[in-house]
């Protein structure tokens, strides 16, 4: 078979899974919250005691970054954070249907100025956040801002759901980029005086190379992302870091925090190293929020 016709082919399977995937998330999009969570509750079930997603790697992670709690405590953690992540995954498909007064609710900011007395310097911004309680909805604070705003992402392999991303998100007035078109993007907008906000979840582990940088993140030596920092300094932006608690079911509360508002001054690596220290007072105060499904430390020196 030449590479053209299955090329083709497996073009029309993306298609066909996208046709019999997008009607189910539509309806458990539209569900009132209350069912939704209860859906929540029996994916849970099923994810936690039936399939037990990455369950192995979770009780290790949380095992190395909370060697100082019991076993029982850190199994409340896990099973916590099995509910959480469920709850976030179903509240990502939600936003397909929900309307702006709605995620303004359920998504708020408590210090919205700080944000907006930065976007006065006139500069582009980078935000910094970690994979902690909904970054998910983080893309209705373009309800709340006048640059332009960009998440940066991973680029999903079914080219129609890819696209169903973006277009959900462009209801939000964000527009999402490959981490490879990053750095283009702020080139090009920093040559046509177009000011940005970049967010980037800056907390997972780096792809491994000789030029990484090692920090202590949870008590343990491991890489951290440095792009971020590099980017900002190249281009002059100032830096914030978006601190985000889950106040309840369904709710959240975000803050802002100026990391750097003369990013060139810093040493290198230290605001990299700074965004880790705020990350990891979140999930020392409640870990149960924080993704643990990846596998944070799998590079030693």
């Amino acid at each position: 078979m030449s590479e053209t016709v299955y090329l083709h082919k497996n073009k029309g399977m993306q298609f066909l899974i996208y046709l019999l995937v997008y009607p189910i998330l539509w309806l458990i999009s539209i569900l009132p919250f209350p069912v939704l969570y209860l859906f929540s509750d029996f994916v849970y079930f099923l994810v936690y005691y039936v399939i037990g997603y990455r369950k192995k790697t979770v009780r290790k992670n949380i095992a190395l970054a909370l060697p100082h709690l019991s076993e029982q405590e850190r199994l409340i953690i896990e099973k916590k954070s099995y509910h959480h992540l469920c709850d976030m995954f179903l509240e990502m498909i939600k936003t397909m249907s929900i309307s702006e007064k709605e995620i303004n609710k359920r998504f708020s900011y408590t210090n919205l100025d700080v944000y907006l007395d930065l976007e006065k310097k006139g500069k582009s911004i980078a935000l910094m956040c970690a994979h902690y309680a909904s970054y998910e909805w983080v893309l209705s604070m373009n309800n709340h801002i006048t640059f332009k705003g960009y998440g940066i992402y991973k680029k999903i392999a079914n080219p129609y759901f890819d696209k169903l991303v973006k277009n959900i998100r462009a209801k939000f007035k964000a527009y999402l980029i490959t981490t490879k078109e990053t750095k283009t993007t702020i080139e090009q907008n920093a040559k046509n005086g177009v000011l940005g906000i970049f967010g980037f979840a800056s907390d997972q582990t780096p792809r491994r190379s000789d030029t990484m940088h090692w920090d202590s993140f949870l008590g343990i030596e491991t890489p951290i992302h440095t792009g971020a920092e590099m980017l900002a300094k190249r281009y002059d932006m100032n830096v914030i870091f978006l601190k985000v608690k889950k106040v309840k079911r369904g709710y959240y509360e975000a803050s802002f925090e100026v990391l750097a508002d003369d990013v060139k001054s810093i040493p290198d690596y230290k605001l990299s190293e700074n965004f880790m220290r705020k990350v990891e007072q979140q999930i020392y105060e409640a870990p149960e929020f924080y993704l643990w499904t990846h596998k944070r430390w799998k590079h030693k020196k």
